[in-house]
């Protein structure tokens, strides 16, 4: 089930690996793409080349942890950012999927080393209705330029860290 919306391939001047990994969850997908566009707009504003980041979507929040540590095996991806938006439906199971999630990303990052960000995000309400999905799609283009920025300081410090221990 899982598609890949985009793959190229090519080094970059800071690193061998140096690519990231988009995973978005399809499921409320406009909201979501919210934060997948104002990602790749703030790593073009930070002069990160594109052609390094490699999406994937998945249909859900759930399915995210799995394909994130399949990425990070690889050896490919220098850091994996996982977006997805759980609401709470009405009934229990919202809070046990966002902590299975946010659980098995920290689990990925630190049995690989790669790191995951996250802008898996499960709000308290939601109601589909206009003004939440408004209020949530805005919400998630804030969110995405924080994730991408934190993604870039991220493998920057330990990129300088790798470097220090190495000499």
């Amino acid at each position: 089930m899982n598609q890949i919306l985009s793959k190229t391939s090519s080094s970059s001047p800071t690193s061998p690996v140096a690519r990231v990994a988009i995973i978005c969850a399809s499921w409320h997908g406009d909201i979501v793409g919210q934060a997948r566009t104002s990602m790749l707009a703030e790593f073009e504003r930070s002069r990160w080349p594109l052609s390094q980041i490699d999406q994937f979507e998945v249909p859900g929040a759930f399915e995210i942890p799995l394909l994130a540590k399949k990425l990070a095996l690889t050896g490919r991806y220098e850091a994996i950012i996982a977006c997805a938006f759980v609401v709470n439906g009405g009934i229990y199971r919202h809070e046990f999927v966002s902590s299975a999630v946010i659980d098995g990303l920290m689990r990925v990052q630190l049995d690989t080393e790669v790191p995951v960000m996250s802008a898996v995000l499960t709000p308290r309400d939601f109601h589909d209705h206009g003004d939440h999905q408004q209020f949530f799609a805005e919400h998630f283009v804030k969110k995405g330029v924080e994730v991408a920025k934190a993604c870039l300081v991220t493998m920057a410090g330990l990129r300088a860290l790798s470097e220090t221990l190495t000499h």
